[in-house]
């Protein structure tokens, strides 16, 4: 089992029962040597608390190799869709459109010149509530990079979606789906899980909208727990999305976001990457 430092705080209720408790100890009268084997004890507690402050239990290996979450156990009939956003903006409006006439949030992976090219559209994914993930600032090869280029890929992507935004990133897709153990820890260590996909909906090499459809909604992949995969600025993504998310609703899955689809904690992963509840 791995301990990663994240961003998230967890344990605050522990933190403040114990507080209560330190004061407690203090207040009453008790032998000294009971006293200091209830300060040992308190002392130890909380160290564990602080500990959860900074890090969550997570199992991304698999063998020797760190993975990435490519999909998530569960019997629930929901699947996620994801937009990688690294081109242009002229199907956004469009996008957004049929993703509001369907009721449907999905998660928008950035790349930090997307970012700084079209601020207006990064401010309405968050007005609208959908997910806002991280794809590297420049879009490289991220396994041919340091740990510390690693590290500044992600981050200034993260902290320029935060000054426009406010909104704290936590979801990373590395550039072309490459990745290795490096990458996969590197993640974890700021704070971010590493998320590919099951599905591909392969718009990228401009397929037609109708072969788009299929790719998705006959995926031998599809199920509980897929994540898909489409582009912002493919060229017939938009003209597939109206249909597929019919097909998909049809089919009787729904749609979140993947913030909304994969486990936080206390998980391991299959060899294909599915993300399972420990």
């Amino acid at each position: 089992m791995r301990i990663y430092s994240v961003r998230k705080f967890v344990g605050e209720p522990m933190k403040e029962k114990f507080e209560k408790l330190w004061k407690t100890i203090k207040e009453s009268r008790v032998e000294s040597k009971i006293w200091i084997q209830a300060l040992a004890l308190f002392l130890c507690i909380l160290f564990a608390t602080k500990l959860g402050d900074a890090a969550i239990e997570v199992n991304s290996t698999y063998g020797d190799r760190e993975l990435p979450i490519y999909c998530v156990d569960t019997k629930e009939k929901k699947i996620a869709i994801s937009f990688d956003a690294a081109w242009g903006a002229e199907d956004f409006p469009k996008i957004i459109e049929i993703l509001d006439k369907h009721n449907v949030k999905t998660t928008f992976f950035m790349t930090g010149e997307w970012v700084e090219k079209y601020p207006d559209c990064v401010k309405l994914l968050v007005k609208k509530g959908h997910d806002l993930g991280n794809h590297s600032a420049t879009h490289p090869d991220m396994t041919t990079l340091s740990k510390e280029k690693q590290r500044e890929e992600i981050m200034s992507v993260h902290n320029k979606v935060k000054e426009l935004t406010g909104y704290e990133m936590e979801l990373f897709r590395p550039p072309y789906g490459a990745y290795n153990n490096d990458v996969i820890r590197t993640c974890y260590e700021v704070g971010y899980y590493p998320v590919q996909w099951s599905c591909d909906s392969l718009d990228w090499q401009d397929h037609s909208a109708d072969v788009i459809i299929k790719n998705v909604c006959e995926n031998k992949n599809l199920g509980p727990g897929a994540i898909i995969l489409c582009h912002n600025g493919a060229k017939h993504t938009a003209e597939a999305l109206d249909e597929m998310l019919t097909n998909l609703e049809s089919q009787g899955y729904e749609i979140v976001p993947i913030s909304e689809l994969i486990m936080r904690e206390n998980y391991h992963m299959d060899v294909t990457g599915r993300q399972i509840a420990n």
